[in-house]
């Protein structure tokens, strides 16, 4: 797994710049703002995969900044804070933050949190697959359009499975026809399009990324 990109919202500038260093030296891309609108800002305008969050900022407190960034992301939050009551990490945990690390701490403890949540990232990509809207879970056998849970057949969710696993590469029908039904499946090639038709019909506006490309098979692709 590639090292995380981190951004870090702290507003205290010699912690934010020790922090920001120990950070880095371990590897980690880390991109430092002061203030909870920076935050908002940097996370609408670049990729985060971490998000470590001070709760008492200037413009916008942690607690509003995790609330807006739940709204439409489950991005993993630490919050690093120097409020300890137990209503105070109860409200944090409560808005949605993955876990809550309490002032003055050790680099290390950080650390430690931080490897947490990379082994469960790790253990998420390991069952899971997602390609704009859709998200396709391999061990529940679930998928979701724009968050929406989608029954699928267990051969529509092996032809989305096939699409999704190696996006924009594509599959021909007799290739979806071997890995999906089986070597020894005795049909013809076009069960293959009548199946992508019914997954169609159940993805909805996501069906767009399905693309035929004619005479050989499909793909899933974005062209926007």
């Amino acid at each position: 797994m590639e090292q995380l990109s981190i951004l870090l919202v702290e507003d205290e500038e010699s912690l934010a710049s020790f922090i920001q260093a120990e950070l880095t030296f371990e590897g980690y891309q880390v991109h430092w703002v002061e203030d909870g609108q920076a935050a908002l800002e940097a996370f609408e305008q670049q990729a985060v995969d971490l998000i470590l969050l001070d709760w008492m900022l200037p413009k916008y407190d942690g607690i509003t900044v995790a609330r807006r960034i739940r709204k439409e992301s489950d991005v993993p939050i630490i919050m690093m804070t120097a409020r300890n009551q137990t209503t105070d990490v109860v409200l944090g945990l409560d808005t949605g933050v993955d876990d809550y690390l309490t002032k003055p701490f050790d680099i290390e403890e950080l650390f430690a949190r931080i490897r947490v949540i990379e082994r469960r990232m790790m253990k998420q990509a390991e069952t899971t697959l997602a390609y704009h809207t859709l998200q396709l879970n391999i061990a529940k056998h679930q998928v979701q359009v724009a968050e929406e849970e989608v029954y699928l057949t267990p051969k529509e969710f092996g032809v989305l499975y096939e699409l999704m696993k190696t996006p924009e590469e594509v599959k021909t029908r007799d290739e979806l026809l071997n890995t999906v039904w089986g070597y020894d499946f005795m049909g013809q090639t076009n069960i293959v399009d009548v199946y992508v038709r019914t997954l169609r019909n159940k993805l909805g506006e996501s069906s767009d990324f399905i693309q035929t490309v004619r005479g050989v098979g499909y793909v899933l692709r974005d062209d926007a």
